[in-house]
């Protein structure tokens, strides 16, 4: 037993398992207390195992949430610790909650506080359903030692009788990194009462087979005597189902916004492919708290905050508004709307509560409208008259899919792909134009393509913590969004990783930056994803674009171009915007005036050279 296990009083017959001369013993007693955590050896001859699947929750073993007044009644841990139900609550993740993460729909525990509502993971076979792209679940490591990660292997069956092995690696719940997780909890309960620490639940995804129904999952087996993987929830998480995003941006931060309140957006963006019906996705990623939509709807721009006809209603789970949980997305029902092609649409959200702060993508370069302080729901206005100001950020709206469609290529990038410097309101960057290129071509199917261009993002470390109210929306690295920003993406199939520029002026070694688009490649890959890798592109003139800098850039680039199989094929963006005469630096005629940033001639050219067969899944 780990040092400082407690004991809780059950009121049941229950099994102790001792541990004599490295030969676990298991007594079985009545009225005495039941251990609630017994890791190592002797928790897994008392923890249940099933001959057939069974559904999660009938496994449950651990109890790890706790009323703020009753915190013995929960031993997450093996120390006492547990999560506080009111933390969970004013979060929105209530019990039973139907919750979306990182595009897989999940449902958290539903018995109430200090019942058992999780299982620890030791080889326990779970029922699970389902046909696509990967396992999703909502896991949190515990350990009594330097709160490192907790991993194993596990099994999936497919009813067709094959099985494959994944690995599932949760994050310790105390010392994990913010900038992956679901959700942050402002405190933890203790046996000494509430601790102000934060703590954290993480969804993860491992790749099941495409096109194979998925029967059951086998979990990993009991780390060792110091840890435990803990699962909460788990789904069969699908990419496809029929969708094809039309327009997508990355949140790049949570930063402080108005206030606003009873006011309504008006965000206007650009679709790439067209189709017959529309869905929406809004994203509460890095929030604290939930945010209430109270009504939302989709039109076709005129011009400024004007619809081209009555905007039409949107609606959630058949209802005209929604609550999104802290860390969580929503979708809007399909909706039988007329999507054209290389199109600007208004989404409009009606924001009936004070909201403070916001997870945002800031550099838009695309003007979007907000209506008058105390001007309610204008969500149903066709005129523009009651829009009186303006914003240059995507708060909330994280996605738009048609209906259809063959799938859509992802722009994985930094602030090249996001368009800096590019014309305002005129949709010239460089993922634009090959969404226009696409449209005019029959070598490849039509894909829709995904702008998730983040200005000042990097591959190895974040610039945003991925936690609180901050000014900085650089974003969380490629490596820790890429689960969010492209696996999780409607219609998926191909990604363009176009990164590596800011690293390397930031004092990464080449190395790391080669490690971190290796890591991208390989689990992208792994999800059925075809990864195209994009050179850097020269920056000379630039403030800090050193000799050092170019000389790290040029390693990353070699690799990228003779990269052994890492990437599916490769697109040579240096090759294309460098200076003949002067390689170490942009063409002036691509040149935005900054020497780092192309202008619209430049972006173009990226597009425009682009072998669109290298893009085909």
């Amino acid at each position: 037993m780990r040092e400082g296990t407690t004991a809780m009083l059950a009121g049941r017959r229950h099994t102790i398992a001792i541990v004599v001369g490295g030969a676990a013993i298991a007594l079985a007693t009545a009225g005495a207390p039941a251990l609630a955590h017994q890791p190592g050896a002797a928790s897994a001859l008392t923890r249940p195992r099933a001959a057939e699947p069974l559904p999660l929750e009938r496994l449950f073993d651990n109890t790890a949430i706790s009323d703020d007044a009753r915190p013995a009644e929960a031993d997450f841990d093996g120390a006492g610790r547990s999560l506080s139900a009111q933390d969970l609550a004013a979060a929105g993740w209530s019990p039973g909650r139907r919750l979306t993460v990182n595009g897989a729909g999940l449902t958290w525990p539903g018995p109430a506080a200090g019942k058992p509502d999780n299982v620890r993971a030791d080889g326990q076979a779970v029922r699970l359903r389902g046909r696509g792209d990967a396992l999703t679940f909502l896991v949190a490591g515990t350990s009594a030692g330097d709160g490192a990660d907790v991993s194993g292997t596990g099994t999936v069956r497919y009813r067709d009788g094959g099985s494959a092995t994944f690995t599932l690696t949760a994050p310790d719940w105390r010392t994990g990194p913010l900038s992956t997780k679901a959700v942050t909890l402002p405190h933890l309960n203790a046996p000494e009462g509430q601790r102000t620490e934060k703590a954290r639940i993480y969804a993860v995804s491992v790749p099941v087979a495409r096109g194979r129904d998925v029967a059951s999952v086998v979990l990993p087996e009991d780390p060792g005597p110091d840890a435990d993987l803990h699962v909460f929830a788990a789904t069969v998480r699908t990419r496809y189902g029929g969708w094809t995003g039309t327009w997508s941006a990355s949140t790049g931060g949570y930063t402080a916004v108005g206030p606003w309140t009873d006011r309504t957006l008006r965000l206007v963006v650009h679709s790439s492919a067209g189709g017959d019906g529309v869905r929406i996705r809004l994203a509460n990623t890095f929030a604290a708290e939930p945010v209430r939509i109270g009504h939302a709807s989709v039109a076709v721009q005129k011009e400024g905050a004007a619809a081209q006809g009555a905007p039409r209603r949107l609606a959630f789970g058949g209802k005209a508004g929604t609550e999104i949980p802290a860390g969580a997305e929503v979708f809007s029902d399909p909706l039988d709307f007329p999507v054209p092609p290389a199109t600007n649409l208004l989404v409009s959200l009606h924001l009936p509560d004070t909201v403070t702060a916001a997870p945002v993508h800031t550099r838009t370069n695309q003007i979007s409208y907000l209506s008058g302080p105390g001007s309610g729901d204008r969500t149903g206005d066709g005129g523009g008259t009651a829009y009186t100001g303006t914003v240059t950020s995507w708060p909330f709206l994280t996605g738009v899919d048609v209906a259809g469609g063959p799938g859509a290529v992802v722009a994985l990038g930094d602030s090249i792909t996001d368009g800096d410097k590019s014309t305002a309101d005129a949709n010239r960057r460089w993922p634009d134009v090959l969404a226009r290129r696409l449209r005019t071509q029959d070598e490849v199917p039509r894909y829709g393509v995904l702008n998730h261009g983040i200005s000042a993002n990097r591959v190895v470390s974040d610039r945003y913590p991925g936690d609180g109210i901050s000014a900085d929306s650089g974003g969380v690295s490629a490596q820790h969004r890429l689960d969010r920003d492209v696996l999780a993406q409607s219609g998926a199939r191909t990604v363009v990783v176009f990164e590596g520029i800011n690293d390397v002026r930031w004092g990464f070694s080449a190395q790391q930056v080669i490690a971190g688009m290796r890591s991208i490649a390989e689990r992208a890959r792994g999800h059925g994803l075809r990864v195209v890798g994009a050179t850097i592109a020269p920056c000379e003139g630039f403030a800090d674009c050193t000799a050092a800098v170019d000389a790290r850039r040029a390693e990353v680039n070699a690799f990228i171009r003779d990269s052994g199989g890492v990437f599916d094929a490769v697109l040579d963006f240096d090759g294309v915007l460098r200076d003949p005469d002067r390689p170490q630096r942009m063409r002036p005629a691509y040149d935005s005036g900054d020497h780092l940033h192309p202008g619209d001639a430049g972006l173009l050219a990226l597009a425009e050279s682009i072998d669109v067969r290298k893009l085909k899944a």
